[in-house]
């Protein structure tokens, strides 16, 4: 029995979600189970013999760019194996559930899929010369409580061809990825993770985590990115695996994802985490206008927002904000206020520049669907974005947005710098509200940009032409 594991994408990181179910398959099952990256390896040589002999074909797709190239790879997939069974697990899969079925998806897996894929297996393993006509019997959506296993990242590339970290003040350090939760206990609506887990989140065990990073490190790993929607969803257990890293490790640095609303709760915690080497928090602020963030229910404000800037700089981490800078309910006044509050905090520094230009993507089973101000926008799904396209209120949205997109491209492309494509990007916004102007940019304060990942891509985002290309 045959099972090849395939990721498209996972934000430039060596994928969690092939290594932990390689080891459920590894360990539950008699299967040979092999693992292809498609993010940094291609259909070839020894991994087109993989796919040929593969009984089961399983891709793993945890956000929107990772299913849009898996969607893709599929058909040089199936030209190579047109009987083998087909799965796709991950966040992904049951939002996209009848998509994937119309283009060959025989079992879809979401929530904690490892138990799936190895019931699965079992049963394709009593079926193997029929494989493709085993129908699921496992639930697409499981919510049960774990006992999670250590991922088997030996099936994986090495780290040294995964996104590194890039230091202020120059070089970089490779960089690893783990785990300590799944799930949120929070309902943003725009959240993808919310038509899944429903509020609910699982804690993986501390051994388990500290396990994971120990093997990294022997691998190589100098920082580790915690993958975790909210490390605060639980406090004190993400407070007890830091502290047992930085004892163990104590110049392994790292980076966490928090929310705005658990940055003011948790405060007197920030502190602790630059002590045991966090580097960065990044935060979905999304917006700062009390419609939008209403609507997105982010449960907090601009002025939160502006506390949490100051907090984390007391505590001296560096912050990492995310936004979803182009809505149906966002204006061109709107989006220039955000720029000026980013020049007001001395954030221009902190910010990729690909966040200028995020759009709103709304999947099957949003949860902004439930709202009237949302359907009185959306058109027709579309399957080949999937997602359902919307046309904003102010007419003037989506020329910027495309100039905006545009002006962020080629600033990448020769390397400009942050301030300069946030010039352009303001000169853009600014000419569109009938005010064109220059940001008054301090030119003399030397440019320090913070430790940062360098794949600066986010899930809430469309994949770019270069990444479809490279598959």
């Amino acid at each position: 029995m045959n099972v090849v594991l395939i990721s498209t994408y996972e934000l430039g990181h060596q994928p969690f979600g092939l290594a932990s179910p390689a080891t459920w398959l590894m360990e539950e099952t008699e299967a040979h189970v092999s693992c292809i990256d498609l993010a940094v390896d291609k259909l070839e040589d020894a991994h087109l013999d993989r796919v040929a002999r593969a009984n089961l074909i399983a891709f793993y797709v945890p956000m929107h760019t990772a299913t849009r190239m898996a969607s893709r790879a599929l058909a040089k997939i199936r030209r190579i194996n047109p009987t083998a069974h087909l799965c796709f697990f991950g966040l992904y899969a049951p939002a996209n559930e009848t998509y994937l079925r119309r283009i060959g998806g025989q079992t879809i897996l979401g929530g904690e899929f490892e138990p799936g894929l190895v019931s699965l297996v079992h049963r394709l393993a009593a079926n193997v010369d029929a494989p493709a006509q085993l129908f699921q019997q496992e639930p697409v959506i499981a919510l049960d409580r774990l006992k999670f296993k250590v991922p088997d990242r030996s099936v994986l590339p090495g780290l040294d061809r995964y996104a590194w970290l890039e230091m202020a003040g120059g070089g970089r350090r490779v960089s690893g990825y783990t785990e300590a939760t799944r799930g949120c206990k929070h309902l943003c609506r725009h959240c993808p993770i919310v038509p899944v887990y429903g509020g609910r989140f699982s804690v993986v065990g501390q051994d388990i985590v500290l396990e994971d990073v120990r093997n990294q490190v022997a691998a190589g790993a100098q920082h580790i990115s915690s993958g975790d929607p909210d490390f605060f969803n639980g406090p004190g257990h993400a407070m007890r695996i830091v502290e047992a890293l930085h004892e163990e490790f104590p110049s392994l640095s790292y980076d966490v994802t928090i929310k705005i609303e658990h940055l003011l709760k948790e405060r007197g915690r920030l502190p602790e985490l630059k002590q045991t080497g966090c580097l960065f928090v990044t935060s979905a602020v999304e917006a700062i206008h009390p419609d939008i963030l209403e609507i997105l229910a982010k449960h907090h404000t601009r002025e939160d927002f502006i506390e949490s800037v100051s907090l984390l700089r007391q505590a001296g981490l560096e912050f990492n904000p995310t936004f979803v800078t182009f809505t149906p309910w966002h204006t061109p006044r709107k989006y220039l206020e955000l720029l000026e509050l980013l020049l007001e905090l001395d954030l221009v520094d902190s910010v990729a520049p690909i966040q200028y230009a995020i759009r709103l993507l709304i999947p099957e089973g949003s949860k902004l669907l439930e709202l009237e101000t949302t359907r009185a926008v959306i058109h027709q799904f579309d399957e080949t974005a999937l997602s359902y396209r919307w046309k904003s209120h102010d007419p003037q949205m989506e020329p910027l947005f495309e100039s905006i997109r545009g002006a962020v491209a080629r600033g990448l492309e020769r390397d400009a710098g942050r301030r300069a494509i946030f010039g352009e990007v303001w000169a853009q916004a600014s000419e569109t509200c009938g005010q064109p102007s220059v940001p008054e940019l301090d030119q003399t304060r030397p440019v320090r940009i913070p430790p940062h990942m360098s794949e600066p891509w986010f899930c809430c985002a469309e994949p770019t032409e270069e990444q479809i290309e490279a598959l």
